[in-house]
């Protein structure tokens, strides 16, 4: 492809009027939306205006103003709920992602009888891991055999089947990611919670790297839960509150693991009883006061996800991954880069995974040549092309970069080693 076709391209793109909405930073091509999404004039708005009805309302800004902070976890919860596919009540914007699977952890993992095991996968996140572990620990349990890590044959995707085989009758719940961070493989995840059910095995996703930019249709599928990060593609700032959910069937039939105050029924909140009466909805699992400035970029945010609709972003997610993979292919050959996502559209996430002996000091150099890339450890350069503010000119460009880098070895100047944030 060539400069003319990626401007071609630009051109038919139904999404490109949304571009305009983001601050982007002239001679800066940005990579990395899969970690940290942009700001839009809307999101810096609706922060604003939050600010205002604090100076306004002051404390009555709780009950007063056009977004009532009392309510604003649950408001937002029901507007993020397409996002999943699932119903509004469902859904609650609280805390943060590994706050939240803490929570869901403790309030479905009931080790009985033989299933005293938790199943996740060795690809996963660290952050997961950790909360993971410190639940079997609090259990009583010992990580090192209740936590059972399916093996990746490759080093970078898991193998459905693998995953499936490792749902033995000592398994009680299952924590599993939609897209593995590094490789950007998207998992089957109607399959995999039909499988985990006919098994008796509850089971829940980490949405962190798939909500915002592929449909999901979590509660036609059956999923008890899910969790998700909204500052990476949703765009909701740096510390945004996260999301989580809870299918319905098990809404009102049990008290969460940890109760906080602001999972109470609202209208007995502030009755002050030492009985906690849980909210019949997903807002039972927040724990403490809902963080305004944090939530309040969303609702902006959100707007622009339903005008744009989740399919046509999916849509340009892969046409731009599609064109990114192809230009990688076509430029790029004999400089030892290998694409570890898988290329199937159905088992792709919305990044691009580049495997590379000095992905460190490559990505460096695409930074000193003003492309913004994320590197993940030991050598992952991950390409994250957003459909809201992406072009497909950008996509042609950096691959230009990364090929004169190459040829000209211009990365030997730097270390191979990570910055202190990858």
């Amino acid at each position: 492809m060539d400069p003319d076709k990626a401007s071609a391209l630009d051109k038919q793109d139904d999404l490109a009027c949304y571009r305009q909405e983001f601050y982007l930073k002239e001679g800066i091509i940005y990579m990395d939306g899969n970690s940290l999404g942009l700001p839009s004039k809307r999101t810096e708005a609706a922060l604003l205006q939050m600010l205002e009805a604090w100076k306004e309302h002051g404390i009555d800004g709780w009950t007063k103003g056009d977004k009532p902070w009392y309510y604003l976890s649950e408001t937002l919860g029901g507007q993020s709920a397409f996002l999943v596919g699932a119903k509004p009540h469902e859904v609650i914007v609280t805390g943060s992602t590994t706050v939240n699977l803490h929570q869901l952890a403790a309030s479905f993992f009931k080790p009985e009888g033989k299933r005293t095991k938790i199943l996740a996968d060795e690809l996963n996140f660290p952050s997961d891991i950790y909360a993971l572990q410190s639940q079997l620990s609090l259990k009583g349990l010992d990580a090192d055999t209740h936590l059972v890590k399916v093996k990746s044959k490759d080093g970078q995707t898991l193998d459905e089947d693998e995953i499936i085989a490792c749902m033995t009758e000592d398994v009680a719940m299952a924590v599993l990611p939609t897209v593995l961070y590094r490789s950007g493989q998207l998992l089957d995840i109607e399959r995999l919670t039909k499988a985990a059910h006919e098994r008796g095995i509850i089971i829940g996703f980490d949405g962190c790297h798939s909500v915002g930019a592929i449909p999901h249709e979590m509660h036609k599928w059956g999923t008890d839960f899910a969790y998700w990060c909204n500052y990476k593609y949703v765009n909701g700032g740096p510390g945004a509150a996260a999301g989580l959910f809870v299918h319905e069937k098990h809404l009102g039939r049990k008290r969460p693991g940890l109760s906080g105050w602001f999972g109470s029924n609202k209208e007995q909140q502030f009755d002050m009883e030492h009985t906690f009466t849980p909210a019949d909805s997903a807002g039972a699992y927040q724990i403490g006061t809902p963080h305004i400035f944090s939530s309040a970029p969303l609702s902006a945010s959100l707007e622009m996800f339903k005008e744009a609709t989740m399919a046509a972003i999916r849509r340009k997610s892969l046409s731009m991954t599609r064109v990114m993979m192809d230009l990688i292919e076509e430029e790029l050959s004999g400089y030892s880069f290998e694409i570890v996502n898988p290329k199937e559209d159905a088992r792709r996430g919305g990044h691009v995974a580049l495997m590379h002996p000095e992905a460190a000091r490559i990505c460096k150099a695409l930074k000193q040549d003003g492309v913004i890339p994320d590197y993940r450890s030991p050598n992952i350069i991950r390409l994250a092309p957003a459909p809201f503010y992406t072009s497909y000119g950008e996509i042609w460009k950096t691959v230009q970069f990364l090929k004169t880098i190459m040829r000209e070895k211009r990365y030997e100047q730097f270390e191979n080693i990570r910055e202190v944030i990858a």
